[in-house]
């Protein structure tokens, strides 16, 4: 397992909110920077880091770092 990070943004669907494309950050900072970068653009934006299994490129554990507007609760799922 290690650590990535990504930023999420989300635009508005059909009964709440959805995300769109995921864009990958290098570090914890840089995630930041690139969701606030995005937030003009989008109904919401969040930066997460999260646990990758490497073998099976399966995501889990997603930590907020950052959000901007609404965003839908991933661990909701």
């Amino acid at each position: 397992m290690s650590e990535k990070f990504i930023v999420m943004p989300f635009k508005r669907a059909r009964g709440g909110l959805a995300p769109c494309e995921m864009r990958a950050a290098t570090t914890a900072a840089g995630a930041e920077k690139v969701a606030a970068a995005m937030a003009p653009r989008h109904i919401g934006v969040a930066a997460y880091a999260v646990q990758v299994d490497e073998e099976s490129g399966e995501m889990s554990s997603p930590r907020l770092l950052v959000q901007f507007g609404e965003i839908a609760d991933l661990n909701a799922a």
